[in-house]
């Protein structure tokens, strides 16, 4: 069977640094806090092009943080692409506040920022993109509507590390969230995450925050709770750091083949100013389906990035959503259909996919 993603195969091709970096952890005991951390903050703010990176404990935990240290609270508004994974909006929720879900471009499953007004009311407070993919939002008018009505932009770049906007790293603007989940281009051994900044007062609140609000042992001068990056984690993700963009730049020439050989398939698309970074290759079908089942069939592994927008997810049925809202949304939900995309993934693999691809679409 091809996998969606062989995480192994990926972390055995730098093993070596990695079991010896973890063991410089284990053998000092240092696994909370610790100069890991330190230098992979570093390392990762430089990489964002920002001057600040606070670890976190998950990509999750990264959103809920920048939202209570906003001020984020109960009242308030937030406006969330309905189609992106759970987090996005419960960390919303967590803080008391209320998701408010928008629709999505058809092309590229992003927010369409052409209804994002229409939502705004006196008591929205943020917008949180997210970079669904590894692809990236129409930042430039985002950037223009927050302006326009006074509205804090936190990136959701869970699934974008290395991606670029014009040219420029996300985050694109000033709070960028990022999960190191296993599965994503950056992924450590287990939960782990990041907020990078270059605000100093934002970057000294949410440090403290994730860290019980502690400035000094046993003295807290605000309120907190454990949200820290593990020592072990930050050991582990300083090693592949460094692999970062070959791994991406060979996922891109894997995306580069298959939009070749699927060039008349219907597929999530990207705009021409966005370099992606495909932490996934999303494919669309009427019979989505049957596509899976014959893929499986095939031996090839994929996957459905999300079968259930958000708005039709039970734990938000109180906010009063109903299937219809979202159209667009709920159509994409239904076609979409996740390839392989891996850097270790071989040719005659790459050949296998395509060829199976192809097949079922000649004769569906």
């Amino acid at each position: 069977m091809i996998p969606l993603n062989d995480i192994t195969a990926e972390n055995n091709s730098i093993k070596n640094e990695i079991d010896e970096a973890m063991q410089r952890v284990i053998s000092k005991s240092h696994f909370i806090g610790g100069d890991e951390i330190k230098e992979f903050e570093k390392n990762f703010a430089s990489y964002c092009e920002k001057k600040f990176c606070i670890g976190t404990s998950s990509g999750s935990s990264s959103l809920f943080v920048v939202l209570k240290c906003l001020g984020i609270k109960h009242g308030d508004e937030v406006i969330v692409p309905v189609q992106t994974f759970i987090a996005t909006a419960a960390s919303v929720v967590l803080c008391g506040a209320k998701p408010v879900f928008v629709d999505v471009n058809e092309y590229d499953s992003l927010i369409n920022v052409s209804l994002i007004e229409r939502s705004i009311t006196e008591k929205t407070k943020a917008i949180i993109p997210v970079h669904l993919y590894g692809s990236v939002c129409d930042m430039d008018k985002i950037v223009e509507i927050s302006e326009k009505h006074n509205l804090v932009i936190i990136e959701d770049c869970a699934q974008a590390h290395g991606s670029e906007y014009k040219g420029k790293i996300v985050p694109i603007t000033d709070i960028g969230c990022f999960s190191f989940f296993p599965a994503k281009n950056l992924g450590a051994f287990g939960d782990a995450g990041a907020i990078v900044t270059s605000n100093k007062e934002l970057e000294e609140k949410m440090r403290k925050y994730a860290n019980h609000g502690r400035s000094e042992k046993y003295f807290h001068d605000q309120d907190g709770f454990n949200f820290r990056l593990d020592n072990l984690q930050a050991a582990i993700l300083n090693v592949k750091l460094k692999y970062l963009d070959n791994l991406i730049n060979k996922k891109r020439e894997i995306a580069e083949k298959y939009d070749q050989i699927f060039s008349d398939i219907n597929k999530i698309k990207h705009n021409s100013n966005v370099n992606h970074s495909y932490h996934l290759y999303v494919l669309r079908s009427k019979d989505r389906d049957k596509l899976r089942d014959y893929l499986k069939e095939n031996g090839i592994e994929s996957g459905i990035h999300y079968p259930i927008p958000l708005h039709l997810q039970p734990a938000f049925s109180n906010l009063g959503y109903k299937e219809g809202d979202f159209p667009i949304a709920e159509k994409l939900s239904k076609e979409i259909v996740s390839l392989p995309i891996y850097s270790e993934l071989k040719e005659e693999s790459i050949a296998h996919i395509t060829s199976t691809v192809l097949n079922f679409f000649k004769n569906s």
